[in-house]
């Protein structure tokens, strides 16, 4: 069954999505994080079932994220994606909090070439847990903010939050 939820948070309002899961904490495994006007963002469908309940403990860890408290995120999520996009997606991951890495240092961590850099862009893009999923983590080799589905002005904000921009 898939529901969802909506919360506040101060990049606006987040739209929670998930599959009920036995071995999730607080029976619910994340499908998606979307912010409003995001690029590719989920869309609430017919079927779908509103249970803000199911979505506490992620919730929490939202909160206490944004509050500065949280630094690593322990919320069970659907997988999703292609093969190559998980192992995108799974490099995100590892980045640490207020740490950041390019395009082309993913790129290598996954063993494409150079000329792969787009497809991890276009793997990176279709991020369905913006947040949880630290693609905001993602810069141009330069050190410029470079795309995000969310919009560059909540990717800086995030970077901000987590020490990682320069002054």
């Amino acid at each position: 069954m898939t529901v969802y939820t909506s919360i506040d948070s101060p990049l606006g309002e987040v739209l929670l999505v998930g599959e009920e899961s036995p071995t999730a904490k607080g029976g619910t495994a994340l499908a998606s994080l979307s912010l409003p006007g995001q690029k590719g963002a989920a869309v609430v469908r017919d079927g779908w079932r509103r249970d803000p309940a199911a979505f506490e403990e992620i919730g929490n860890q939202l909160t206490s994220y944004f509050d500065g408290r949280l630094t690593h995120f322990e919320i069970e999520h659907v997988s999703g994606g292609t093969e190559f996009q998980r192992r995108v997606w799974q490099v995100l991951e590892e980045i640490p909090y207020g740490r950041t890495a390019t395009y082309g240092e993913i790129a290598a961590r996954v063993g494409t070439s150079a000329v792969g850099v787009r497809a991890v862009g276009t793997a990176i893009g279709r991020n369905p847990l913006l947040v949880v999923r630290p693609c905001h983590r993602v810069i141009g080799a330069d050190g410029a903010l470079r795309g995000y589905a969310g919009g560059l002005e909540r990717k800086e904000r995030l970077l901000g939050l987590e020490g990682a921009l320069a002054s």
